[in-house]
């Protein structure tokens, strides 16, 4: 099924970008990445294109090359700059795989299925409307989709957090906060709300590996799945698994307290406040993956650690 297709991901330099493509390169896909970044390939079957992924870009991309599968990895702020991408995309493919994200979900389904409700159709606070937040423009994309495409080739796909080298990821504190507070002795501030929730949290490499083995398969087209493994883990467990590989402490305050370190208002109460336990049922089934390909959050946060040479 998959050897020998040519996958393009736009805007894959990244986290998820790096892991999509180590899968499809092992399941022997040729794989083209667009990215504004500097990126140097060490395989004959992947190339970058050192590019924003324009319009006028894309359309002289495919002009030349044609591509089996699309992933389009790109937060688009208005449904407006998404329209004219999707048609292009979508009748330049056999299979196109468009990024939302779980943040989309409202919190009032446990576990999280596919079919919870979104933010979007359920949040009266109109302040939050207006902000045109991360989830907001990513469920007007979806809704566009499922109601206006003309073409059906495509696929919905929502990750959880997925943590790499470059994010490591404790309720709203991410990047490498972490690591420096470990390395300097600092306590690092969470939330108390958010202690015993489930975190929307996987590792970076099974993220790539579900979104990978979606491609191709026709029951999938139409389709929305959240990106996760359903490991399920406490933001507490997550934050023991950082003490006991690194050290580091964490205090638990409260909300009020926490608000004003600095973090993102919206991601806490629109998201991290959220219990995100996901039923992974689903995705799970149309991958065909088994415990046997899944990496434990325990062991994705050493393997990062070593990636950035702590």
């Amino acid at each position: 099924m998959y050897k020998d297709k040519k996958v393009l991901l736009i805007g894959g330099g990244g986290t998820l970008g790096t892991y999509i493509a180590k899968e499809l390169l092992s399941l022997g896909c040729f794989v083209d990445i667009i990215c504004p970044e500097d990126k140097v390939s060490d395989n004959e079957k992947l190339r970058f294109f050192k590019e924003y992924a324009t319009f006028e870009f894309l359309s002289e991309l495919l002009s030349k090359e044609r591509y089996d599968g699309i992933v389009n990895l790109i937060l688009y702020r208005t449904l407006e700059e998404y329209k004219p991408i999707h048609k292009l995309l979508s009748e330049n493919t056999q299979h196109l795989i468009f990024t939302s994200s779980y943040r989309v979900y409202a919190d009032l389904q446990h576990p999280v299925t596919e079919e919870a409700p979104h933010l979007l159709d359920v949040i009266k606070d109109g302040e939050f409307l207006r902000t045109e937040d991360y989830a907001l423009p990513k469920s007007k994309c979806e809704k566009f989709l499922r109601e206006e495409s003309e073409t059906k080739n495509w696929t919905i796909i929502r990750p959880v957090i997925s943590f790499s080298d470059k994010r490591l990821d404790v309720v709203t504190v991410s990047g490498h906060e972490v690591v420096d507070a470990a390395k300097t002795g600092q306590t690092v501030l969470l939330p108390a709300a958010a202690r015993n929730l489930t975190a929307g949290l996987d590792w970076a490499g099974n993220s790539g590996k579900l979104i990978a083995n979606l491609l191709f398969k026709k029951e999938c087209f139409g389709e929305a799945y959240t990106i996760s493994t359903g490991q399920n883990l406490t933001w507490e467990q997550v934050a023991d698994i950082y003490t006991r590989l690194l050290g580091v402490k964490f205090r638990w305050i409260s909300t009020e307290e926490f608000v004003k370190t600095g973090h993102g208002i919206y991601i806490l109460f629109f998201d991290r406040l959220y219990d995100r336990k996901i039923d992974s049922s689903k995705v799970l089934k149309a991958t065909g993956l088994k415990a046997e390909d899944i990496t434990s959050i325990e062991d994705g946060i050493k393997i990062e650690l070593e990636n950035s040479g702590f």
